[in-house]
């Protein structure tokens, strides 16, 4: 039986170890092949008008370097309601990458919502994209009008280490907020089951705190508190666990104190415990605790020699299951450089002419953006290049003023960083996934080059009869008729790939087969580019925005001065517009494709009406829809797709909507296998449509398949046919005037004065010099450069001008 007994030992023993091997080499593999991106935007300005453009330079990091992971830069922009306004994409420089959006000149929303990614970010948790509310300036006129709203507070306890142990003393933080993510001030008590009072509790900073409490574990307790509005609340505190261990941790300025405590009756896995902190999904630390004779044991993490940023420590038993978690921020004010902003010309008159530059005394490549403003403008500095990329990029859920964390590096400010690191969780490993062995599942693969023309041949299969030709013959035509040629082989399974192809905007692909024209005619073929597609489903988080309760309690000033700047410039062009009125000139209204489009296909009841058309034909987002349906879901208010296993369903407005091919009725299983290369343009008819039997109380979905010179869109040369592809959104360069040429008459009420996304300094141009002039209007202007060097080291400066 001592033998027997032995053996199990000895086997429990093998077993541990392996799992400790297993562990070590999988927490390798994620660290050379698995880092997750973050990223910081800087936007020109906080605050925008309608019909402005807002400009960003978006810098992409994996823990503290430069991302090489990524050439492909997305950003969708959504409306108040949550609804896509557009999808753009532009190619990486050196980890960066610029674009623009206008917002709408009728647009009527309080702000607009920026969700940003790369494709590689879209294989971990979404929790981690990076999203930016921008407010949008509006007058009481066109502003959408809202009641307004009651904070609704809610309480979290968080108890360190994950939960709570009986017969253990633990800390236990809290969060306070109300349904927006804004921090609420609380104050309460702490009772057990006979409402006793064990202690009393209040929010220290920004809706958070902390207190201690000895747990028992026979005990439940209860949090009766009020908010700041004197609304009275009760909340339990999580349940107790019996028998088990946790963690308690002390962060120093050198190094990190922990304490492992077990509770007395812990079962034997409990009894010697395993522990592991990384960073940036590095291995810096493991210990093995012996908690056999004792309860408790205290370890040491030396961190002075650890780059700034999050450390997770993780807390095993003694099968390597993980028992307790806890994050703490390591600060050792090392991650910024420091390039001298000199200011050498200095003027805010109307149209003064302003020099600066821009020297980094650093050897490495500095990649940097500045945008130069109205310092009058409303500004919001909550959250900086320092903080998204060291704290608020990698923990979840909104982070209230994140730069706040690194405006100081005294105590108070520290411990206020310790508690944020105690209510926001941060668990980037699935440990149960790295027990096994199993790497994540990577459905996006690494960017291995920025556009591709890709893409598959069908029409040639065995029932046909027809050989898979072994050639296909392209040529890229852009919009100013630029033309090259590429000469593609074919697989026996019918695709083609050229790698290393940029371009922006739109351009038509003509393609032919070598050999027998009926093989070209006999073929179709879809063509992609590689690049993400546009999200079809609403956005929802918009609605909870923490910029709209802020709202309530902007800088009126502030606000006052950019509707000061919207109304001048109205008012300027309309004097510029009666100055060079000259004659009028009356022109008949040119025809859209979409009106001859619907007189093409359209007839009868079908023809007009209160519908939204869509031109399927020149749309070149089209062919990247999987069918009719999910080409149209998120694309129209108020209409409803739902497609629940593999089954679509349609609603709106409370009716199910009627469904036609070429004005005949049909179902939605026939026409969701129609691809989508036949499909030439759909109408959506809101309710009533009364082209339906019985009133189409749901309203109706039209779809037209091609017909005629739409087949094949319109010939090219020698007669190719060709399809449109969609590569990187145009970009614009920002107009900055040169008075000094050309003091030209026409009124400046620029509020971006000066907007630069390539500050670039390195070995040899040590200096960046930038000169700009001033608008008609301003007296203060607000400097702010921002960027990263070669080495992952931060920047951010502001100065102001006056």
């Amino acid at each position: 039986m001592k033998k027997f007994s032995l053996l199990l030992a000895l086997s429990a023993i093998g077993i541990c170890k392996m799992y400790a091997q297993q562990i070590d080499s999988m927490m390798n593999l994620y660290a050379e092949n698995f880092q997750q991106e973050k990223i910081h935007i800087h936007f020109d300005k906080s605050i925008y008008n309608k019909g402005e453009t807002i400009w960003y330079k978006a810098y992409v990091m994996t823990g503290t370097d430069l991302t090489t992971y990524s050439k492909n830069f997305y950003v969708d922009w959504f409306d108040e309601q949550g609804k896509l306004l557009s999808h753009t994409a532009a190619p990486m420089f050196e980890a960066s990458a610029r674009g623009q959006f206008v917002v709408p000149e009728k647009y009527a929303g309080k702000l607009i919502h920026a969700k940003a990614y790369t494709n590689w970010m879209l294989n971990f948790d979404t929790a981690f994209l990076y999203n930016k509310d921008l407010r949008i300036d509006q007058s009481q006129a066109t502003a959408t009008k809202t009641a307004p709203v009651k904070s609704i507070a809610t309480l979290q306890f968080l108890p360190e280490g994950g939960d709570l142990v009986g017969g253990l003393n633990q800390r236990i933080a809290f969060l306070a907020t109300n349904q927006f993510g804004i921090p609420v001030n609380v104050a309460g008590a702490i009772k057990n089951a006979k409402n006793e009072l064990i202690d009393s509790f209040s929010t220290d900073h920004d809706g958070m705190g902390i207190f201690s409490l000895d747990v028992n574990a026979k005990e439940t307790y209860t949090a009766v508190w009020t908010d700041e509005n004197k609304q009275a609340h009760t909340t339990p505190i999580p349940v107790t666990r019996p028998a088990a261990a946790t963690i308690q941790v002390q962060p120093l300025r050198n190094k990190v104190l922990f304490v492992i405590k077990r509770s007395a009756d812990a079962p034997d896995n409990f009894k010697t415990l395993n522990a592991i902190a990384h960073m940036n999904q590095h291995e810096v630390y493991k210990s093995r605790i012996n908690l056999s004779v004792k309860t408790s044991g205290v370890g040491e993490i030396p961190t002075s020699e650890l780059p700034s940023g999050i450390l997770q420590l993780t807390l095993f038993d003694a099968n390597w299951v993980p028992i307790a978690e806890r994050v703490l921020f390591v600060n050792n004010n090392d991650y910024e450089f420091f390039p001298d902003v000199r200011v050498l010309e200095k003027s805010t008159k109307p149209r003064g002419k302003n020099k600066i530059d821009v020297y980094v005394s650093d050897t490495t490549l500095s990649n940097m953006s500045m945008a130069v403003t109205d310092a009058d403008l409303l500004t919001d500095n909550s959250n900086t290049i320092i903080s998204q990329l060291l704290l608020a990029g990698d923990i979840k859920g909104y982070l209230h003023n994140a730069a706040y964390y690194f405006s100081s590096d005294v105590d108070s400010v520290r411990q206020h960083l310790d508690l944020v690191m105690l209510t926001h969780g941060w668990r980037r490993f699935n440990w149960t996934d790295i027990a096994n062995a199993q790497p994540p599942v990577i459905a996006n693969a690494k960017d291995t080059d920025y556009l591709q023309i890709k893409g598959s041949v069908f029409g040639f299969n065995k029932a046909s009869g027809a050989q898979m030709p072994s050639q296909i013959n392209l040529i890229l035509q852009a919009k100013d008729s630029s033309k090259q040629f590429l000469f593609l082989p074919v697989t026996k399974a019918g695709t083609f790939i050229q790698n290393g192809i940029t371009f922006y905007d739109t351009i038509k692909i003509y393609y032919q087969f070598n050999g027998d024209k009926k093989t070209t005619e006999r073929a179709e073929v879809r063509f992609n580019a590689g690049l993400a597609q546009a999200p079809s489903k609403l956005f929802s988080a918009v609605a909870t925005s923490p910029l709209l309760w802020g709202l309530k309690s902007i800088d009126s000033i502030a606000l006052a001065r950019s509707k000061y700047f919207y109304n001048e410039k109205l008012r300027l062009d309309k004097l510029l517009a009666a100055a060079n009125l000259q004659e009028v000139i009356v022109k008949s209204k040119t025809k859209s494709a979409k009106d001859i489009l619907d007189e093409k296909y359209a007839s009868g009841l079908f023809s007009g009406g209160d519908a939204t058309p869509f031109d399927v034909v020149n749309d070149p987002f089209a062919l990247g829809a999987i069918d009719v349906f999910s080409y149209l879901q998120g694309r129209v208010a108020g209409l409803q797709i739902n497609n629940s296993g593999g089954q679509t369903s349609l609603s709106w407005r409370g009716g199910t909507p009627d469904v036609f091919l070429n004005e005949m009725r049909s179902d939605i299983d026939q026409v969701k296998n129609i691809p989508m290369t036949d499909v030439a343009y759909i109408k959506v008819f809101r309710p009533p449509f009364f082209g339906a039997s019985g009133g189409g109380a749901g309203g109706a979905i039209s779809v037209y398949t091609r017909k005629g010179g739409d087949v094949k869109s319109t010939p090219g040369p020698g007669g190719l046919g060709y399809q449109i592809l969609a590569g990187y959104t145009p970009y614009k360069e920002f107009y900055s005037p040169n008075y000094s040429v050309n003091n030209n008459s026409q009124p400046d009420a620029r509020t971006t004065l000066y907007w630069n996304p390539y500050v670039l300094t390195d070995k040899k141009n040590k200096t960046y010099k930038i000169e700009f002039y001033n608008n008609d209007i301003s007296k203060k202007l607000r400097v702010v450069l921002e960027g990263v060097n070669v080495e992952g080291k931060l920047t951010r400066i502001e100065k102001v001008l006056e």
